[in-house]
């Protein structure tokens, strides 16, 4: 069974830090593009961040370039989000997803999806 699993969510304040862990089992990651989603209370999903699948390049949403930074390890089969600078507006549910081929993208259809981590930003 092909299947992602999320880690590292939990509560920060304002400006703090969280570092995001999504680990694959059932299939090897290396011939998966990764990207991670959101979806907050009342929200539809958005995209966060997508990584290629050899991790030669990767995309951003406007609203956390700079802030935000996706890696990859496909030796531990692993893909990492890590958030700094966070604020109210990054509370949500994270997912992360694989897809099949080379290219990310935050709008094309993704395969395979884990259960997704709650992070919270609050004071």
């Amino acid at each position: 069974q092909l299947q992602l699993v999320e880690s590292g969510g939990g509560l920060v304040q304002p400006g703090g830090s969280l570092r995001l862990s999504c680990v694959a089992s059932g299939f090897s990651s290396k011939y998966y593009a990764i990207g991670w989603f959101r979806r907050a209370p009342g929200k539809n999903r958005e995209g966060v961040a997508c990584i290629t699948s050899t991790g030669e390049s990767t995309l951003y949403d406007d609203s956390v370039k700079g802030r935000f930074t996706i890696s990859r390890d496909n030796d531990e089969n692993a893909a990492y989000l890590e958030m700094d600078s966070l604020n109210a507006e990054d509370t949500a549910v994270y997912y992360c997803a694989a897809r099949t081929g080379t290219f990310c993208s935050l709008i094309l259809t993704y395969d395979v999806w884990g259960q997704g981590t709650q992070v919270t930003v609050s004071s």
